[in-house]
């Protein structure tokens, strides 16, 4: 399997363990626009009054995870994510989770950035 595909699968676990935990998947792979400096959001979920933002990350260990996401992605997530919040008019609360997939296991860090 390539590097894409991979992607492409740690990011359906990653919205089938937000599922069992009672979320619903807005998005996937949301793009506020091409060539805008602004980042994909790997997946939006909802439950309640709160909107979850999720960076999914596929690496062998935690910490070759935590060290993909750069300073300057996280500024581009947020800019996407407010993009995001001004179309939809939400009131609500909202936060950046990381979802890293390692092997069969998931570590779920809420309020990540």
């Amino acid at each position: 399997m390539n590097s894409y595909n991979i992607g492409i699968f740690s990011e359906f676990f990653a919205c089938a363990f937000l599922m069992l935990h009672g979320f619903r998947i807005l998005h996937r792979r949301y793009i506020t626009g091409r060539n805008t400096g602004r980042a994909e959001i790997d997946i939006i979920a909802k439950r309640g009054n709160l909107i979850v933002f999720v960076e999914v990350k596929k690496r062998k260990t935690v910490m070759e995870a935590w060290e993909a996401i750069t300073p300057t992605q996280q500024r581009r997530l947020r800019l996407a994510a407010e993009t995001f919040l001004l179309q939809k008019r939400w009131n609500g609360d909202a936060r950046f989770d990381v979802i890293i997939v390692h092997g069969r296991h998931i570590n779920w860090v809420k309020n990540a950035f």
